[in-house]
């Protein structure tokens, strides 16, 4: 008995029968505008929300990426590529956005500088298209700045996790942040302490521990101030002093030896060093530092927190700590 054969939907089936279903792509059709108006609309379906019809806090597109024009503090323009994430508000009774115009709105600016106020434009356009009471904007991007050695006069470049922040609320109140995070060398106090110690009472040579270390810091920033991410480099060197090197000879790495050795710092101490410059900067609202220092002693880390503390303000709630291993 012959076997029957199988109908195929995709493909050309046994002895060459066509499959159920045509599969073509007309590279020539264009869409005219009556087209474009009669297609479907998700937000015009009745009764389409799926599970419990409440408002949504967020909801968006993460991680779209685009080159965008970033102003330095000397007025120079640099190209980074920038990682962005936009979210809205969703009120209940919607069933969800239109998350295409989240990105068309950058594209529509993308010839333009860079900035905290500039996010406030994008924010208010992403509410006035999207029917949004809040919207959220985060770009994050790897800023190059120019370091010269320590002893030898030679430079390169160091490049630094940055994020530029805006939130708006309903009633359209703009808050700007920024977020730095900074590399840094922590030698341990005790441990110095303990191989002078075996090196004065024993003639023992030691070498006292130390290890690579980050410190995040995120900023609100005042409303009409002007803060720029040297202004935050320059306060987390000034703070902690012994960033990692980019360019090294042996009389710059004697420095960075000589350097740790002068500047030696527990975790605790890097939280409260870096406490000192952003309090007294006016232009800083208010702030959270969250510090790692990836321990060579032990098999794990040593991490600290610390907020400004003002009443309502940011909280010491840094948990991601993974994020800092550098």
């Amino acid at each position: 008995m012959k076997k029957a054969s199988k109908k195929m939907y995709l493909h050309r089936g046994p002895g060459g029968t066509a499959p159920a279903i045509a599969r073509s792509y007309d590279a020539q059709f264009a869409a005219s505008a009556a087209y474009r108006e009669s297609l479907p609309d998700m937000m015009e379906a009745q009764d389409a929300i799926a599970g419990a019809p409440v408002a949504i806090q967020q909801v968006g597109v993460s991680n779209f990426k685009l080159p965008l024009g970033f102003k330095t503090r000397r007025g120079e323009v640099v190209t980074l590529e920038t990682s962005v994430k936009g979210t809205v508000s969703l009120e209940a009774n919607l069933k969800g956005i239109n998350m295409s115009r989240i990105v068309r709105s950058f594209y529509e600016h993308r010839a333009e500088t860079v900035s905290l106020d500039w996010l406030k434009r994008i924010l208010q356009q992403y509410r006035k298209k999207v029917a949004a009471l809040t919207a959220r904007l985060r770009l994050t991007f790897s800023y190059p700045l120019l370091q010269t050695s320590l002893r030898s006069g030679l430079d390169g470049f160091q490049y630094y996790t940055v994020s530029y922040e805006g939130w708006m609320d309903a009633q359209g109140r703009f808050r700007k942040f920024i977020e730095f995070d900074f590399v840094y060398s922590s030698a341990c106090p005790c441990s110095a302490e303990l191989s002078e110690h075996a090196r004065d009472v024993r003639e023992a040579y030691a070498i006292p521990h130390n290890q690579r270390s980050k410190a995040r810091v995120r900023v609100e920033v005042a409303e009409r101030a002007r803060l720029t991410i040297e202004d935050l480099h320059a306060h987390c060197l000034g703070a902690l002093r012994t960033e990692t090197q980019v360019m090294v000879k042996r009389e710059d790495e004697q420095a960075f030896a000589e350097l740790n050795g002068a500047y030696i710092k527990f975790v605790e101490d890097a939280a409260r060093l870096l406490y000192l410059p952003l309090q007294a900067d006016k232009r800083i609202l208010d702030f959270q530092i969250a510090c790692a220092h990836l321990e060579s002693l032990h098999s794990h880390d040593a991490v600290s927190v610390i907020s400004k503390g003002i009443p309502g303000g940011m909280a010491a709630d840094f948990m991601d700590f993974k994020s800092l291993i550098c």
